[in-house]
Parts: structure tokens; C-alpha cells; sequence
């Protein structure tokens, strides 16, 4: 078995990357230089599902197909996305982050293409599981990149600042999708789609560094994977520290996914109109990942993650207390997901750095457990919650409230742990 440890702070060991030889040359970007293409990257996967929310109707019209038929092609792209998100860490870690992250764009590419040209939705939802299993490698390699080459608040400093850039998807996203969708049809959306990851493609080609070098990769044999996994969810920190990001994102994905009811019957919005709800939570995410970044190296990642709990208690007290008297309405519908969004951003760096540290030699597989735990609720959330909540607004913050008090739960069990143990250490 292999142990996990808990730090209150990261280690202080400096990590220097190792670029490996590659048969071309390969211009070496800077911090910002990579953090921008990292985020690139973990676009891909609110690009694929917030894109074509506002083109439902036009899909259902187009591929004569139910409104529940068009829901599963995002429950399908969810499920394969949590499926292989448990590979593409160890994967890196066998075999190299940047060669997994360039056969992952290539099976996106040909997926995302693959979507265009769906004639019936059953083939649609065939492309949508290409697209799921590819597009996390993005979001789960470029994590243990990060750890390769930063420890302690570098480190952090350079996750939020992912985070950061990577906020501007889910705003973009369904903006452009709605202007798409307008102007030309919902095919359209998957072409723009596949032409960014291929300029997206060639960037990593020339400029992403392998941070792993041959003799620090682990075995790809079933003995060890089965080691591996299994010393990461038998471990109780693990799955609290784990659990704070997954809750933290079901309550945003949540109202994300419910957003097809929520704007255009609750709110009687149309189409190009999804940036209500878009936008200040992106803007909380952007912001929130901005003064996490300044914070970090200033206050501990408890202080840092008490605050993000702060801001999200507020925000979904609000959220209820508003809808339990009043009906739907904007700007108070959408405003309290600028607090919440503001609260998870400046907790997900910490929470996230402290679950991959649990296991540093296998800082891949780790990342591939906790980006499985994430998207797993998410397709829960896409699939059951978010359905079951969305014929009522009240429904949908009393579900985000859940989501936060779990989190929150999550947490102080883990803190409560860790002083336990440490008890039992001395």
C-alpha cells in the first residue's frame, strides 16, 4: 500500500523540470505563457458542454430527437468524461504528460468533427462519448504539470491563475454557441470547436514541455495501477479533501445544466440571452481565482479556504431566503452565483493541492481520481439533480445550498481528522 500523507502546508521541496529530448525543438514558454495554455486546454471541456445548450431546440428540430434524447448527449459526454479521467493521470504518468495530452487533442478533434456531421442523435451521442473521454486530459495532466515544475504557493499562484483564464470559457461559451446558433445552425458549433483544438494542437506541439522524465515514470502494469487506486480511495482524507471541489462544483453545475429551464422559462429569456446567468459567474470564478492568487503565500490554505466558505454561505443564504418570498427575477436570480462562484475559486487551489500532495509520487493517478470524483457528480447532477430541481428556482438554491453544507462538511471532517491523527502520532 502506499501512504498518504497530510500536510497542513505543501512540502517545501523545490521541484525543477526536467524537459525530455524531443524530435524537435521545442520553444519553452513562461509561467503565464503556460498557464494560459494549460487553461486553453481545460476549455475544452466547458467549450463542449456549454457551447451547444442554447442550440437544444434547434438539435431536437434538426435530428427529430426528444428533449430527453438531447439531454443524454450531455449525461453521455459526462459519463465517459469521469470514465477516463481515472486513465489519463496514470497514463501521464507511464507514459509522459505532453505525449497523452497530444493523442487526447487528436481523439477530440476527430470527435468533435464526428459531432457536426451526426445525421441521427444515436450517432450524436457516439461523438459526444469521443469527446468525453478525450477532453479531460487537458484539466487532469495540466494539474500534475503544474506540481512538477511549482511547489507550495508558486504553485498555487499558478493554479489559480489557470483557473483564472480558464473562467472565461463558461462565459464565452454559451454566448457564443447563442450568436452560432443565430447566425448559421448547431453544426456550426462543433466545426468552431474542432478548428480550436486543432490551432490548439499545434501550439502544444511546439511549445508544451515534458515534465516527466523516463526514469521518475511509474509502471503501467495492472499490479501497481491496482495499488495505486486502491490506496487512493481507501483513503478517508482523500475523499474529504476530494469531496470539497466535487460539492463546490455540483452547486455551480447545478444551476449550469439547469440553465436550458432556468433562463428561458423561469426568467423568459431566449437564446442569445444566457449571458445573465453566465456572467457573473464567471466573473466570481475570474475574480474569486484573482484574490486567491494574491492571497496565496499570504494565508494559510485553511484561512483561504475559510473565506471561500464565508462568501458561499452568504451567497446561498441569500439565494433561498430571496426565493422562499419572491418570485424568479433578475438581477437576483443570477446575482448570488457571482458570491458562490467567488467563495469555491478562492477555495479550489488549496483544496486541490492538498489532495494531490496526499500522494506525491503519484501525483498523475491522483489528479485523475480527483478530476473523476468531480465529474462523476457532475453527470449525477446533468442527469438526475439537475432535472429532478429545475421546475422550481427555490428547488435549484435549496439544492445549491445542500451542495455547500456537504463541502463545508467535508472540510472540517477532514481537519478534525488530520488533528486526530496527529494526536495519535505524538
Amino acid at each position: 500500500m502506499l501512504p498518504p500523507t497530510d500536510p497542513d502546508q505543501l512540502p517545501k521541496d523545490p521541484v525543477v523540470p526536467v524537459p525530455l529530448p524531443a524530435p524537435h525543438k521545442i520553444v519553452m514558454l513562461s509561467a503565464g505563457g503556460l498557464a494560459t495554455l494549460l487553461a486553453g486546454l481545460s476549455m475544452l471541456g466547458p467549450f463542449s458542454i456549454d457551447a451547444y445548450l442554447p442550440a437544444f431546440p434547434q438539435i431536437m428540430a434538426n435530428l427529430h430527437a426528444s428533449s430527453i434524447e438531447v439531454q443524454q448527449t450531455l449525461t453521455a459526454y459526462m459519463l465517459a468524461f469521469a470514465g477516463m479521467v481515472l486513465w489519463h493521470g496514470a497514463l501521464s504518468d507511464a507514459f509522459g504528460r505532453r505525449n497523452v495530452i497530444l493523442v487526447a487533442l487528436v481523439v477530440f478533434a476527430i470527435g468533435t468533427f464526428g459531432c457536426a456531421a451526426a445525421s441521427t442523435v444515436h450517432y450524436l451521442w457516439v461523438f459526444r462519448i469521443m469527446q468525453g473521454v478525450s477532453a479531460g486530459a487537458g484539466v487532469v495532466v495540466g494539474r500534475a504539470i503544474i506540481r512538477d515544475l511549482y511547489s507550495d504557493a508558486p504553485a498555487a499562484r499558478l493554479l489559480s491563475m489557470v483557473t483564472m483564464i480558464f473562467s472565461i470559457a463558461p462565459a464565452l461559451a454559451p454566448v457564443l454557441g447563442g450568436w452560432i446558433v443565430t447566425l448559421f445552425d448547431w453544426r456550426a458549433i462543433f466545426l468552431a470547436l474542432c478548428a480550436y483544438t486543432v490551432i490548439l494542437g499545434w501550439v502544444c506541439w511546439k511549445h508544451l514541455p515534458e515534465t516527466v522524465p523516463l526514469a521518475q515514470r511509474q509502471p503501467f502494469n495492472p499490479r501497481f495501477l491496482a495499488q495505486s487506486y486502491s490506496a487512493i480511495f481507501s483513503s478517508f482524507l482523500f475523499h474529504m479533501k476530494a469531496g470539497v471541489t466535487a460539492l463546490n462544483f455540483a452547486g455551480l453545475f447545478l444551476y449550469i445544466t439547469a440553465s436550458p429551464v432556468l433562463l428561458p422559462v423561469h426568467l423568459k429569456l431566449g437564446p442569445s440571452e444566457f449571458a445573465w446567468l453566465f456572467v457573473p459567474t464567471v466573473s466570481g470564478i475570474f475574480l474569486g481565482s484573482m484574490a486567491a492568487n494574491r492571497m496565496a503565500g499570504k494565508y494559510s490554505f485553511a484561512r483561504q479556504i475559510g473565506i471561500g466558505f464565508a462568501f458561499m454561505l452568504c451567497a446561498v443564504t441569500f439565494n433561498v431566503g430571496y426565493h422562499l418570498f419572491l418570485p424568479p427575477a433578475l438581477p437576483w436570480t443570477v446575482l448570488p452565483m457571482f458570491f458562490f462562484t467567488f467563495g469555491s475559486s478562492l477555495i479550489s487551489p488549496g483544496a486541490t493541492l492538498l489532495a494531490l500532495d496526499l500522494f506525491p509520487h503519484i501525483r498523475g493517478t491522483v489528479a485523475s481520481c480527483q478530476s473523476f470524483l468531480v465529474t462523476l457528480m457532475g453527470a449525477i447532477v446533468a442527469g438526475l439533480i439537475a432535472p429532478a430541481l429545475s421546475h422550481s428556482v427555490l428547488a435549484l438554491a435549496l439544492g445549491q445550498a445542500g451542495f455547500t453544507l456537504l463541502a463545508l462538511g467535508c472540510w472540517l471532517t477532514a481537519r478534525k481528522y488530520r488533528r486526530v491523527l496527529a494526536r495519535r502520532g505524538s
